[in-house]
């Protein structure tokens, strides 16, 4: 019986599931001589290779859109929830009629 391969690329997709060593897990998210994106250390795909600028500027935006999601969840979502609220409960709706 044929051993199956535990690494190796499906339609151009990188996979990896040997188990993975500490210094197998550092290696790969830090590749000074490599671009922004990186084959994982395990599993299956690309992860961010943090030797690279760019990864970091991906990062960043990413958590300002996160910090401003949650921040315009906790801040404004009340006050439009409960005007949403009165117009499903059967609220007074005014309606105008335009007759040219």
């Amino acid at each position: 019986m044929a051993d199956k391969s535990s690494s190796g690329e499906i339609l151009g997709i990188p996979y990896n599931f040997e188990r993975p060593s500490l210094g197998r897990l550092l290696s790969s998210y830090w590749q000074p001589g490599k671009g922004m994106l990186v084959e994982k250390p395990f599993g299956i795909g690309y992860t961010l290779n943090l030797a690279s600028w760019r990864s970091w500027v991906v990062l960043a935006v990413a958590g300002g859109l996160y910090y401003q999601q949650t921040q315009s969840a906790t801040a404004g979502g009340a006050g439009d929830a409960s005007e949403a609220d009165d117009e499903a409960e059967g609220g007074p709706v005014e309606v105008i009629v335009d007759d040219d």
